[in-house]
């Protein structure tokens, strides 16, 4: 039974893998998902029939085992199903969460298995590496979720960077006396490790702003892969260690990418310093006016460009216009008009989120042109198509010094002819800051639902 269950670990390892690397295109993404799921259900179904100790004892318990794979089942199928592309960074964050409390609870339960005894090194390390990250990821997670769904504000105080260090230090201190204390009095300091991680995790989300949550929740997500990989350890479970450094390891990779793409260091990241800033922006009155332009006016400009590039952002994803979008994109070609696609690289509110909305409108992925490329196309483009990005194009990120997002590499659209930003209203982007584009002369605004504007210049287009 044992070599059995050991090569079904491996081929479950195997289609971690396999599949892992097929989420690299969008062709191959939905089988590769697929693949990488059946090797999860063959790892916990060979565990489940197959596991005995070294007693030779199988698992009981199989109706509560059971029970739970359906409840867990059920609950995930349901809310993936019914999930808006909106809410998707919630849901992952959401999910994100009860990875990090699962390792936390096997730290808690493993713990408490040897509690009152002389404790091994190697496996009380796996132990509290398991707690400690797992515990901070929960944590975070459920903050970052109640902040995308903005029933959560920022909250920082002064000195709140040098306090989360501190606070760090002293789950390390407790980490380490825990080991060196009396047997009788080790589930003390365990346990205040256990809460002071709690607050850590609550602590390091909190500050952060919305326009920086896709790096952290990036984070949260490799923080987990590395608390799985600690359970894997303790259960000398391949399948589980192999899943778990992968996730660690995409995600790690993943968030240095998003540090890059926001111009921060990782170890801001870390120590939590940094979000929401209290620097004074410009008001719009500092800008002057904006300018207006119809949809006759906008779909003629269109019509008859040579080259335009659609930026699409949040406000897109808010209002379902991905299909709408697309349909635009095939109008303008069938004119004659070459259409691409920027990407910022964390436009949305989470890695990704915009290819993902593109994807599912079946947009081609040889349009998609990621912002290095982008940024060296704005030069030759005749009209750049703003879809509810804010942030990711404000010219403050390169020359206001005392803007929260300075030094994010931007898509630089103000560098095509003509440039129009389809907005609600004239209301602040996600980092709550005025963007100087929309009141450039070469910059016309066009408000309205997106989908609604899309509709309309759809069949303007046609008409030209």
């Amino acid at each position: 039974m044992f070599s059995i269950l050991t090569i079904i670990y491996l081929i479950a390892s195997v289609t971690f893998i396999i599949g892992l690397k097929m989420l690299s295109h969008p062709e191959t993404a939905r089988k590769g998902n697929l693949i990488a799921a059946g090797g999860m259900a063959l790892a916990i179904f060979g565990t489940i029939f197959l596991y005995e100790n070294a007693g030779g004892q199988k698992l009981g318990n199989l109706i509560w085992m059971f029970g739970a794979l359906v409840v867990g089942g059920v609950l995930g199928s349901v809310s993936s199903r019914r999930v808006k592309m909106t809410q998707m960074p919630e849901m992952v964050s959401l999910f994100n969460g009860m990875g990090g409390a699962c390792a936390m609870l096997i730290s808690l339960i493993e713990f408490n298995k040897i509690s009152g005894s002389e404790i091994e090194l190697g496996h009380y390390i796996a132990i509290v590496f398991g707690l400690v990250i797992g515990s901070i990821s929960f944590a975070g997670s459920i903050i970052a979720y109640l902040k995308l769904s903005g029933k959560q504000k920022d909250i920082s105080f002064k000195g709140q960077h040098i306090f989360n260090a501190m606070l760090f230090a002293i789950i390390l201190a407790g980490a380490v006396l825990t080991y060196f204390a009396p047997v009788e009095n080790a589930h003390i300091y365990f346990y205040g490790t256990f809460a002071l991680a709690i607050l850590y995790g609550i602590f390091f989300v909190l500050p952060i702003g919305g326009a920086d949550m896709p790096v952290v929740i990036s984070l949260l997500n490799s923080l987990t892969g590395v608390a799985a990989a600690c359970g894997g350890f303790l259960y000398d479970n391949k399948a589980m260690l192999t899943g778990g450094i992968l996730v660690g390891a995409a995600g790690t990779l993943l968030t240095v990418l998003m540090c890059k793409a926001m111009n921060r260091s990782l170890l801001n990241v870390i120590i939590g310093n940094w979000g929401a800033s209290n620097a004074a922006t410009a008001s719009s009155e500092a800008y002057g006016a904006y300018k207006e332009v119809t949809i006759s006016d906008a779909a003629m400009l269109m019509s008859y460009a040579k080259k335009v590039i659609i930026v699409p952002g949040y406000g897109l994803a808010v209002a379902q216009a991905q299909h709408t979008c697309h349909e635009l994109e095939k109008i303008l070609t069938d004119k004659g008009v070459e259409v691409s696609y920027a990407i910022h690289p964390v436009a949305g509110r989470m890695p990704g989120h915009m290819n993902v909305l593109l994807a599912e409108a079946d947009v081609a992925y040889e349009k998609l042109e990621e912002m290095e490329d982008a940024n060296g196309n704005f030069k030759t483009t005749d009209v750049v198509l703003i879809l509810g990005a804010n942030d990711v194009v404000n010219p403050a990120a390169k020359n206001d010094p005392t803007s929260p997002i300075y030094g994010m590499p931007i898509l630089e659209v103000e560098q095509a002819k003509n440039v129009i930003v389809n907005k609600r209203s004239m209301k602040p982007g996600y980092a709550g800051i005025e963007n100087a584009l929309f009141f450039q002369p070469k910059t016309s605004m066009l408000f309205g639902d997106a989908k609604k504007i899309l509709q309309d210049l759809c069949t303007e287009v046609k008409a030209n």
